[in-house]
């Protein structure tokens, strides 16, 4: 019998990069000399569409003052964003967590693991009743033998489907160590078979494939039940989303077409499918908390790579936010956003730049990335959590599974800032296989918590 974290981690093998930026082509024109995917567009900020915008839903636009951060706007911005969320799950201090793998949960005081649900979904009409027998999801038997991708069966097939979740979530699972479990599903573009980015949007309007798709969500839900967890839906989808139409309430997706059960009441749009799905977390989970992921380059601009001062950071945020929110986003509890997938020293490597100034002297930097957050929490109005941090640091070597990075050490060192831009969380972690992760980095990340811990953390509300 194969161990869990196994065939968690063979089932994902060949997953898409989560959290990576799209090529070029995808709506922005590339730059030239920064090596980033995309260039700041200049009909985008500080220019009268953006002004126009964010002065008729917000008033004065903030700006980028000198410690990066944002001011206040017209309505004054609610300073502890995410206090409900921390009291809820038991934790006072923003909280330090995780990637996967079991073997370092013992190893620190870690607040948060987050693990990926991605890979496929049965081929049936709904979960299947065992893994052992008639069971495929992608036309692959789903017994231990086979193994196919679909997290039901990431466990022995002799239990029952589901058990993979609903372990990681029990009190022996996550919790035992004090830790708040987190699912991050990611399974649209997988189990449709469609092209990412377009082609998985409109995959959302196939009425067969999304009553399927919902109902694994459900099945999700269902195994978690009355414990307390963080779910996590879809990152980078509702970037492609807003590429495709940046209003979701005009792309169409079967949604009360598909899941008349849990969401007869939701229009077929993608606005819907974003509500229908948060609706069903309180349904079937009412205990977890859950949000919708914030990409920063779902404008169309890599706002997290911007290297122009005159850029309108906070009006790009402010953007974003509108359209989460339009797919129900303040109705979650969080939104999630990540820096970068990959480690800074392997993008370098293979020439490409994305390194944050840790002096903040030089875009792109820190203070840029949290008042783009700030900026986002306060739109949305729900607190952020930095997902799939790099692991890396800049003692390593840059070989494979030992790229440097600065970030594990610039959030710990000024966790007060991450606090500041309404952070609730900070989880490391590898956005694909080769990068640095808790085990291979030299014990650099389980140190940083273990300090973290012990002084106390940085409190959201001082």
């Amino acid at each position: 019998m194969r161990s869990i974290s196994l065939l968690a981690l063979l089932a994902c093998s060949a997953c898409p990069e989560i959290g990576e930026r799209p090529p070029a082509d995808a709506g922005a024109s590339p730059s030239a000399d920064s090596g980033l995917p995309y260039s700041w567009d200049a009909s985008a900020a500080p220019g009268a569409d953006a002004a126009a915008a964010s002065a008729s839903d917000t008033g004065a636009t903030p700006s980028l003052d000198a410690s990066g951060s944002t001011g206040p706007d017209a309505a004054g911005s609610p300073s502890c964003l995410g206090s409900e969320l921390l009291a809820h799950l038991g934790k006072e201090r923003v909280l330090a967590g995780f990637a996967d793998d079991d073997s370092v949960q013992a190893l620190a005081p870690w607040d948060l693991q987050y693990k990926y649900l991605s890979g496929g979904i049965p081929d049936g009409v709904g979960p299947c009743a065992s893994c052992l027998t008639n069971c495929t999801a992608d036309g692959q038997l789903c017994d231990n033998t086979h193994g196919c991708g679909w997290w039901g069966c990431w466990q022995w097939d002799q239990e029952p489907p589901g058990k993979y979740v609903g372990n990681f979530a029990a009190a022996g699972g996550a919790p035992k160590y004090g830790i708040v479990p987190m699912i991050t599903y990611y399974e649209i573009l997988q189990s449709s078979g469609a092209a990412e980015g377009a082609g998985e949007v409109a995959a959302a309007n196939d009425p067969a494939f999304m009553s399927r798709f919902l109902a694994d969500w459900r099945f999700v839900l269902q195994q978690i039940g009355m414990q307390k967890a963080l779910l996590h839906i879809e990152p980078d989808f509702w970037g492609y989303c807003e590429h495709v139409n940046a209003d979701p309430h005009g792309t169409p997706a079967a949604v009360a077409s598909a899941n008349p059960t849990d969401c007869a009441g939701q229009e077929n749009s993608i606005a819907g499918l974003g509500r229908c799905m948060i609706s069903m977390a309180r349904k079937y989970a009412p205990n977890a908390r859950v949000g919708l992921h914030g990409s920063a380059w779902g404008t169309k601009i890599d706002v997290l790579g911007n290297t122009d001062p005159a850029f309108d950071v906070a009006g790009e945020a402010r953007k974003l936010g509108r359209f989460l929110k339009a797919c129900g986003a303040a109705d979650g509890d969080f939104v999630v956003v990540d820096a970068s997938d990959r480690d800074a020293g392997y993008y370098q490597s293979v020439g490409r730049q994305s390194w944050w100034d840790e002096t903040n002297a030089t875009l792109p930097h820190f203070h840029q990335a949290f008042a783009w957050a700030k900026a986002l929490a306060e739109e949305v109005g729900q607190p952020i959590i930095w997902w799939q941090l790099p692991v890396g640091n800049m003692a390593l070597d840059d070989t494979a599974d030992h790229w440097r990075d600065n970030r594990v050490d610039y959030f710990f060192a000024h966790a007060d800032e991450v606090a500041a831009a309404h952070g609730v969380a900070m989880a490391f972690g590898a956005g694909m296989g080769g990068m640095t992760t808790p085990s291979t980095d030299n014990g650099n990340l389980i140190a940083k918590v273990k300090a973290y811990s012990a002084a106390g953390g940085a409190k959201l509300c001082p």
